[in-house]
């Protein structure tokens, strides 16, 4: 069965990931510390909890309800405020652990999961996601330009 779950947003910046949850939480605070976070963990064997740590409540709380929601083996999600993904993407790629980033988005997204058993189990995992809309035509100069000027905004571009 393929179910498509839409992420549950509260105006932040939803990052949604597979890796092992060490030494993520101090990679992201040491990269932006003016950022607001919470992220959650999907454990895949043992317990299989879902562990959650950050510095903001409802950000924690938005990533254990999504985690939840999701339910797939070995996931993560962060939610983050005061900052951008770029911010902090190469830190998280940088994680050992982090096998996949499938995508750092203020968009409305949609998480592509597969369900199935493993062992007489139930397992999840994510096949993908849908991160906003369809395009609707080309850049022009003035679109070119405004792009720019945004990246040198967040510091991304001199």
């Amino acid at each position: 069965m393929i179910l498509f779950l839409p992420l549950l947003m509260a105006g932040g910046i939803a990052s949604l990931k597979e890796k092992y949850f060490l030494s993520l939480v101090g990679g992201v605070m040491a990269n932006v510390p003016q950022a607001k976070f919470g992220i959650a963990f999907c454990e895949a064997s043992g317990a299989c909890l879902i562990r959650a740590d950050g510095n903001d409540e409802s950000l924690k709380k938005l990533a254990v309800e999504n985690a939840m929601s999701i339910g797939a083996g070995h996931s993560f999600i962060i939610f983050m405020e005061n900052c951008y993904p770029i911010n902090v993407l190469n830190a998280i790629k940088n994680v050992p652990e982090v096998c996949r980033i499938y995508c750092a988005t203020a968009n409305p997204t949609k998480v592509l999961v597969v369900e199935g058993d493993v062992e007489g189990k139930r397992g999840r995992a994510i096949i993908g996601v849908i991160d906003g809309y369809m395009p609707k035509g080309i850049e022009s100069e003035d679109d070119i330009k405004e792009r720019k000027e945004f990246l040198r905004k967040i510091g991304y571009k001199r």
